[in-house]
């Protein structure tokens, strides 16, 4: 629909320094304290294309809320406009009027389809040309400031699934081309070099095996446990040279026994 709500009042608002002594008091409810003036312009022109039917662009004020933006004549007429339906703004110094220039979201187009997310959409475009062109960037910095307050809800922030890899799944494929997609001799070889340099952390398929054998060199793991087998072995060895020594050394003992008694 129209993102522009024409309005013959001014809403209820307060300045920061009121909206501070407000929570200071806590108050029973904070959903009923004012939205907070931002920014207010006053000698303010506006130009919005198409044109709103039976608004009468004079200069008149913007106010930048918290909730809301504002723009008010002195004759009583204005309008407001939701920051959700801003979906561009920036300063504009082309031509001899600096301005503020919007898009903002008409919503769908008469014959789109309303369930297709990617469907063209109506856009409105609103530029605000204040007297004073150096406060423009005071008018972009507010405005930047309650648009975060209010962020689109056609967005899902929370939708991260192009940004994690399922373990249980296999994160890397290989295209084997289809009748309507097919890499050239080029694509395929670009592509088999690419595929050649990537690691995969969950594949554990294309680990290198090791078998030790003539003229080749072993992993350094490899290497550590031969050497530890072969001490060991040595140190058996060494082992076994001992008990033969004691058990000679024993029988000579004995046979020097023997020879004596005799």
């Amino acid at each position: 629909g129209n993102p522009i709500t024409p309005i013959s009042s001014l809403p209820t608002f307060v300045s920061p320094e009121e909206h501070a002594n407000l929570i200071s008091s806590t108050p029973s409810s904070f959903a009923d304290i004012p939205p907070i003036l931002k920014h207010t312009q006053p000698n303010v022109r506006v130009a919005l294309d198409p044109p709103v039917p039976g608004f009468d662009a004079t200069d008149g004020t913007l106010y930048v809320l918290t909730s809301v933006l504002v723009y008010f004549t002195a004759s009583g007429q204005g309008f407001q406009i939701p920051y959700p339906s801003i979906t561009l703004h920036a300063i504009s110094r082309s031509g001899t009027s600096p301005s503020i220039y919007c898009q903002l979201d008409a919503g769908p187009a008469p014959d789109a389809d309303v369930e297709d997310e990617d469907a063209d959409t109506l856009l409105q475009e609103l530029s605000i040309i204040p007297q004073d062109p150096t406060s423009l960037e005071q008018i972009f910095e507010a405005l930047s400031t309650c648009a975060a307050l209010h962020p689109d809800p056609n967005v899902d922030l929370d939708d991260d699934d192009d940004a994690t890899i399922d373990p249980l799944s296999t994160p890397f494929e290989t295209f084997n081309g289809s009748a309507d997609e097919e890499l050239s001799e080029v694509g395929r070889a670009a592509l088999a070099h690419i595929e050649s340099i990537i690691y995969d952390p969950f594949d554990h398929d294309d680990e290198d095996v090791y078998e030790e054998g003539e003229g080749e060199e072993l992993p350094p793991d490899s290497e550590d446990d031969e050497k530890k087998d072969a001490l060991e072995d040595a140190d058996e060895e060494n082992g076994l040279k001992a008990e033969r020594g004691e058990e000679e050394t024993t029988a000579a003992t004995e046979n020097k026994t023997t020879a004596k008694a005799a």
